[in-house]
């Protein structure tokens, strides 16, 4: 099963993960980070088909696409 791993350190809450993912996977956390500020979250119980394209959009290279 393939899934995401984003670095919420690193995240600066962008969206475009949001926006590129195919399947509609990704959300916003409620809970901010050490910036303060919202970041990705792959939601919990989705089947990820691994297309990477969350990991080739951010910016930050803070994901992590697994298979």
């Amino acid at each position: 099963m393939a899934g995401i791993k984003i670095n919420k350190d690193r995240c600066k809450g962008c969206q475009l993960c949001l926006i590129f993912c195919p399947k509609g996977f990704i959300t916003l956390e409620a809970k901010l980070n050490k910036k303060g500020l919202k970041t990705a979250k792959f939601k919990e119980g989705s089947e990820c088909s691994a297309c990477c394209m969350c990991a080739m959009i951010c910016p930050e290279c803070c994901i992590e696409v697994w298979k």
